[in-house]
């Protein structure tokens, strides 16, 4: 049609409608659906799409494999120079605008007009549980796991909605730990709305769209709007720019270098599997680059909660 915009290419996810409801899939399966730069964009850019077509009355996100979405890809943002991993002394302003564009993009799941869903099997890890919680509604897999590991160190959860999930007390039991929850516990937690067997997920979302889109796009919009007003009137937006400096704090500490320093040494499969496992991480003093702490992890030298925990590697 003349004049008509072309529809966004897409590099990190696909986009199709079906009756009513719109389905983002996340598609970089060989990563277990890692975040890289092209991704949070075109998260936006697909919302933004079901939007602006008014067959559409429902947005549903997922992810392709094995996982929903396993955080940040390590191998793009940890090795080299990066706004999110910069040589000292950094530059804090430089890291917020990377990381404060990546969390607008995420939050347009949040304030998309058209309701939206995360079917969340396999991994909902780090920064894929931001992109899961920014959704509306939050449908697992009993035997998925949600949680945000870099809490432990190297990270902060930039949307900061554990706090308007699960209220205080539930956000700090999961960021004081770094825990991974499966999604039987999410449910039971109120994360999640339904958990269910992996092999009746795909029904379980199907009922829950097939019902909400049923109703009018204008009713679903002014319920969506009016509760999400709630929600920032507690503060959603000032919270948000205090978690984005943080996690750039994090990153740039001296055990965030130390932890870098670790994985660049050891692997990032054995700096996570120290992080994870409950063992007690350093704590270093300005100035101190964690020498001290470099030796190649001791055989045995687990917690007890290493072995009750799956992880799936990424930040």
């Amino acid at each position: 049609m003349a004049g008509r915009k072309p529809e966004p290419a897409f590099s990190t996810l696909r986009y199709a409608v079906d009756d009513r409801i719109a389905t983002i899939t996340l598609d970089r399966p060989e990563r277990l659906n890692a975040i890289n730069d092209a991704m949070p964009g075109e998260i936006r850019a697909a919302v933004e799409r079901a939007n602006a077509d008014d067959a559409v009355h429902l947005i549903v996100l997922q992810g392709a494999g094995k996982a929903f979405c396993a955080g940040y890809d390590l191998k793009d943002y940890a090795e080299g120079e990066h706004p999110a991993n910069q040589p000292l002394p950094w530059d804090p302003l430089r890291d917020y605008r990377f990381m404060k564009q990546n969390t607008e993009d995420f939050m347009s799941l949040w304030r998309s007009h058209k309701p939206t869903i995360a079917k969340v099997h396999g991994y909902a890890a780090a920064g894929g549980s931001d992109i899961a919680l920014c959704c509306d509604l939050v449908l697992m897999a009993d035997d998925a796991q949600i949680g945000y590991m870099p809490a432990r160190v190297w990270g902060c959860p930039t949307t900061a909605m554990w706090v308007y999930r699960l209220g205080p007390m539930l956000a700090k039991r999961m960021l004081f730990t770094g825990d991974l929850i499966d999604g039987r516990t999410a449910a039971a937690i109120g994360l999640a709305l339904e958990a269910v067997p992996a092999k009746e997920l795909d029904a379980c979302v199907a009922r829950w769209a097939d019902r909400i889109a049923g109703v009018p796009i204008n009713q679903l919009m002014m319920q969506k709007m009016m509760i999400n007003q709630a929600v920032d009137a507690m503060g959603l937006e000032n919270t948000q720019r205090l978690a984005t400096l943080f996690d750039g704090i994090t990153r740039h500490s001296p055990e965030g270098r130390w932890f870098q320093r670790y994985a660049q040494e050891h692997g990032f499969a054995a700096a996570v599997e120290w992080r994870d496992s409950g063992r007690p991480l350093p704590e270093l003093k300005p100035g101190d680059d964690g020498s001290a702490f470099m030796a190649a992890p001791k055989a045995g030298a687990r917690s007890q909660w290493s072995s009750k925990q799956r992880k799936p590697g990424k930040a």
